[in-house]
């Protein structure tokens, strides 16, 4: 991964090409990470994964977490990979907690890496947000009549048992 001062370089030539987009850095226990103004996400992966120099071509992982009570709540988290230098880039895009039962929303980035078309559709699943322009975002591990996002940090403790009935005849 990038040492600080790399990182800080990076975030130089993303500025210099896309003004406003790093928001700020994080170097902290190894890990680089670039904070970035979500409504330019796509703009930032798509800079990582293409310039020359950078490469960061291998979305290993796409996450959220919940930092209830901060605002902005959630995290977006996507784990980079440059395979020929084995080197990792975490970008993070921050989003509040929208008012009454709208959901959080980012670019999706399936079109960019392939691999976020699961990953995408489990943080869906478990922390509600969506996706704009996922070919298919419906929940993925829980039944699509659930109610709820489990993952997120006011979600009830215990939470509610999930009923699968499909094969209910069968098993019962």
């Amino acid at each position: 991964m990038p040492d600080a001062p790399g990182l800080e370089l990076i975030r130089g030539e993303i500025e210099r090409d896309r003004p406003g987009a790093v928001l700020a850095t994080s170097f902290d226990r190894g890990q680089a990470a670039l904070i970035v103004d979500p409504v330019q996400v796509i703009d930032v992966l798509t800079w990582l994964r293409d310039t020359p120099g950078q490469r960061y071509r291998f979305l290993s992982s796409l996450h959220v977490a919940d930092y209830l009570p901060a605002e902005p709540r959630f995290g977006v988290h996507y784990e980079l990979l440059n395979r020929d230098r084995v080197e990792r880039i975490r970008v993070k895009a921050m989003l509040a907690d929208p008012e009454g039962d709208a959901l959080p929303e980012i670019d999706s980035c399936v079109e960019l890496f392939p691999t976020a078309d699961f990953q995408e559709r489990e943080a869906f699943d478990f922390f509600g947000v969506v996706f704009v322009g996922h070919p298919d975002l419906t929940r993925i591990l829980l039944p699509e009549d659930y109610v709820g996002w489990p993952q997120r940090r006011d979600f009830p403790v215990g939470g509610e048992p999930v009923t699968f009935t499909y094969n209910e005849r069968n098993y019962g």
